[in-house]
């Protein structure tokens, strides 16, 4: 006879299943360190129940989010945060029941939270969280829709925190749980004029201009530090303030914004930054990378578009091979694609993108030539994934070998990052300044 699960075996099973595939997912994690402020971004794929409130002794204000995975790019949250910040000192995110999880920022004195929740689309969910010292006064992060100030819950002495890493005790549900749930579809309550109040605005373009959105992407990062050095230096160190400083002056820019992928010293895959971008909508994006040789005579700036059919030449090939690889330094399998993504690239746009992605690139190439050697004078192509996004044109820019020891020196000079950024800049309105998409809103 077949042997058959017994009923209450396969219901519960299928629960399990169900709650694997339903659970949400976080895709965009920042962390915004403004004085003594700070803003905390979530994206995530889909809309899901959360509370927020505090606890005493020490003083703590917890995010609770039912049904949503700890995914590595909410592993990388708590990595952002300014290991100096004075009232700041810790972010952990643990599971707190089967389906809740948990975050938990320390707080070194009382505060007041800000709360905001924006939707980013029919089927995404934005939180934005501003904390603030109780004598300040908190603003959101700039948000394409009115935010609403939501009212931190009183503390509870009945919730539990999130347990210690090395521990294998499961707090218990709380007794009484929070006083208000916030849902995500429900009406907003009013703005209570005793708390903070959002001050900030979203970017407008000028009257018949496009407000153009660029994704600025510092190579490597966390445990994969990228290439040394002669002098001990990092890449990841020196793409992410080339980064930093590219966005300032994006943002400068009256019809530009710019977002960074990464803005601190963690990990995040190389997918996740393609999702990243994709989330916020972002109508550019630029990785930053500085190369290596074995030979330490090398020398020269690259700028590179994706391929699909093949390499340029030996040496993007063996660039986009060495770039790939460094998911695997974060524990993450390149044969795991987004489906939904996955069916996207076969779509014929990307052969339209990977037109225009060659396009800004040669506009970013001839004024990079101006302040340093080209290592190649053309635009390289190869398999890049990160520059893998069907509907966004993406280049990456090699700024030079920091294997060679005269480059090393001038890609850690402040003047010479500034000229570097300028010439990536200028190239983009060239860019810009042709295309017929950017023409008008």
């Amino acid at each position: 006879m077949r042997n058959t699960l017994p009923l209450w075996l396969l219901t519960a099973l299928l629960s399990v299943v169900s709650s694997v595939v339903q659970a949400a997912e976080v895709i965009l994690a920042n962390l915004q360190q403004h004085g003594s402020q700070v803003q905390v971004e979530l994206l995530l794929d889909q809309q899901v129940k959360y509370r927020v409130f505090t606890l005493d002794n020490p003083f703590r204000v917890v995010i609770d989010m039912d049904a949503v995975a700890i995914s590595p790019t909410l592993k990388a949250l708590p990595f952002q945060l300014d290991a100096q910040h004075p009232y700041l000192s810790k972010i952990r995110i643990a599971p707190f029941t089967e389906h809740t999880t948990r975050l938990v920022f320390d707080i070194k004195s009382d505060i007041k939270p800000l709360v905001t929740d924006m939707n980013a689309g029919s089927s995404q969910q934005r939180l934005a969280i501003s904390i603030a010292p109780a004598t300040a006064t908190a603003t959101s992060t700039n948000s394409a829709e009115p935010a609403v100030a939501t009212p931190v819950l009183t503390p509870s002495k009945q919730l539990q925190d999130v347990p210690p890493a090395n521990s294998d005790d499961k707090p218990a549900e709380p007794a009484t749980p929070p006083a208000t749930i916030k849902e995500p579809a429900s009406e907003a309550p009013a703005a209570n004029t005793d708390k903070p109040t959002v001050a900030d605005k979203p970017k407008q373009a000028k009257p018949g201009q496009k407000l153009i959105t660029i994704a600025v992407d510092a190579g490597h990062g966390g445990e994969d530090p990228g290439a040394r050095g002669a002098n001990g230096s990092h890449e990841k160190n020196i793409t992410l303030a080339i980064a930093r400083k590219l966005k300032q002056q994006i943002d400068a820019e009256d019809n530009m914004q710019a977002i960074l992928i990464r803005d601190g010293d963690y990990f995040v895959p190389l997918g996740d930054r393609v999702k990243k971008a994709r989330a916020a909508k972002a109508d550019l994006f630029i990785s930053i990378h500085a190369d290596s040789f074995v030979n330490s005579t090398a020398k020269g700036s690259s700028v590179f578009a994706l391929s699909e059919r093949g390499a340029t030449s030996a040496g993007a090939r063996y660039l986009a091979k060495k770039e790939n690889a460094v998911d695997l330094i974060g524990g993450v399998s390149l044969d795991t694609r987004d489906m939904d993504l996955a069916r996207t690239l076969l779509d014929l746009s990307q052969t339209a993108t990977i037109h225009d992605s060659i396009r800004m690139g040669k506009a970013v190439l001839g004024r990079i030539a101006k302040i340093n050697t080209l290592h190649s004078k053309y635009v390289e192509q190869a398999a890049f994934a990160v520059l893998k996004s069907p509907d966004i044109p993406s280049i990456l820019v090699e700024t030079a070998f920091i294997s060679n020891p005269d480059e090393e020196a001038r890609l850690n000079d402040d003047g010479y990052q500034d000229k570097l950024v300028n010439a990536i800049l200028t190239g983009v309105k060239s860019y810009v300044a042709t295309n017929p998409s950017f023409a008008k809103k």
